[in-house]
C-alpha cells in the first residue's frame, strides 16, 4: 500500500504528534487513538519509507504556508507557487484538498512550527538528504515572488536551525537555488533564452557551489556529490514522496546543466 492509501486508511494516525494531527485535521481522522503497541499491526512503524513520506508531504505544504504568512500577507505569486507545486507532483483532488488544507493551516497564528520541525526531523532521522531537498523546496516557496525579504529570511533561518542547518550552510543553499531559478528556467528544460553565456556561466558556478576559478577535478566532484545528494530513485528510496519526484528530477536536471556548460567552457 502506498503512503497515500495507509494515509486514508487511518494508518498516519501511527504517526501522532503534530504532523498526525494536521492531516488528521483535513480527513477526519482521530489520530490520536493508536498507542505504542499497535504500530506494527497498522504497517506503520518509525522510520518506514511511507511514515517518512506523509511526514514530508505534510510538512511541505504546512511550512509553505508558513513561510507565505512570514511577512505578513500572502501574495498571489505564493499561492501560485504552492498551486504549481501541486500541479508538478500530479495531486489528485483529495489530495490536493489536504494540500490546500495544510497551506492554510501553516498561515495560522497558531500554527507551531517548533513541534512540526522537530517531529519532521525525528522522522527523517539521518537522511540529511532528504532534509535539505525540504530546505530547498522551502527557500523556492520563499523566492516565490521574486525576492526573499527580511521576515522570509528570518524564518528560513528559523527552520535551518530546526532542522540542524546553521545560517551559513543556508545561505549557500539560497544562493544555490537562486542561481538555479537564474540559470534554469522552467521554459522548456533550456537555460534562460535571452541571457548572456557569461551570465549563465557565473549562475552555473552557484549552481555547483564552486568559485569560478574551480580546476575541472573540483567542477566534477562538486557535480558528483550533488547528482548523488539529489538523485531521484535515492530520495524516494529514503522517504520523499512518489509525487515529489519529478520535483527531484528537475533538480538534477539544472545540476547536470549547469555542469555541462561548465564543462564545455573549460574544454574551449
Amino acid at each position: 500500500m502506498s503512503w497515500w492509501g495507509k494515509v486514508i486508511g487511518g494508518a498516519i494516525g501511527a504517526v501522532g504528534g503534530p504532523v498526525g494531527l494536521l492531516v488528521g485535521a483535513f480527513l477526519g481522522h482521530q489520530f490520536d487513538r493508536f498507542k505504542d503497541g499497535e504500530f506494527a499491526a497498522l504497517g506503520f512503524q518509525p522510520g518506514d519509507q511511507e511514515r517518512v513520506q506523509a511526514a514530508f508531504f505534510t510538512a511541505s505544504f504546512s511550512v509553505m504556508g508558513y513561510i507565505a504568512k512570514a511577512d505578513g500577507r500572502v501574495s498571489e505569486q505564493e499561492i501560485a507557487n504552492a498551486e504549481n507545486v501541486m500541479t508538478r507532483m500530479g495531486l489528485n483532488p483529495q489530495m490536493r484538498k489536504v494540500a490546500i488544507g495544510l497551506f492554510q493551516q501553516g498561515k495560522t497564528s497558531d500554527f507551531n512550527l517548533e513541534a512540526t520541525m522537530k517531529q519532521f526531523r525525528q522522522e527523517c532521522g539521518r537522511r540529511r538528504s532528504l532534509l535539505q531537498m525540504f530546505i530547498e523546496i522551502q527557500i523556492g516557496a520563499a523566492m516565490a515572488d521574486g525576492t526573499i525579504g527580511n521576515h522570509e529570511k528570518a524564518a528560513l533561518e528559523r527552520i535551518g536551525l530546526l532542522l540542524g542547518f546553521p545560517p551559513a550552510a543556508l545561505h549557500r543553499l539560497i544562493s544555490m537555488v537562486n542561481a538555479q531559478s537564474q540559470f534554469y528556467g522552467r521554459t522548456g528544460g533550456r537555460a534562460s533564452a535571452g541571457v548572456p553565456r557569461r551570465d549563465q556561466l557565473a549562475s552555473a558556478y552557484q549552481v555547483l557551489g564552486v568559485d569560478s576559478n574551480a580546476s575541472e577535478a573540483e567542477v566534477k566532484r562538486a557535480y558528483r556529490r550533488l547528482m548523488a545528494q539529489h538523485h531521484p530513485d535515492k530520495l524516494v528510496a529514503k522517504g520523499l514522496p512518489e509525487d515529489m519526484i519529478k520535483i527531484a528530477n528537475e533538480k538534477t536536471q539544472e545540476i547536470k546543466s549547469a555542469y555541462e556548460l561548465i564543462r564545455d567552457n573549460l574544454k574551449n
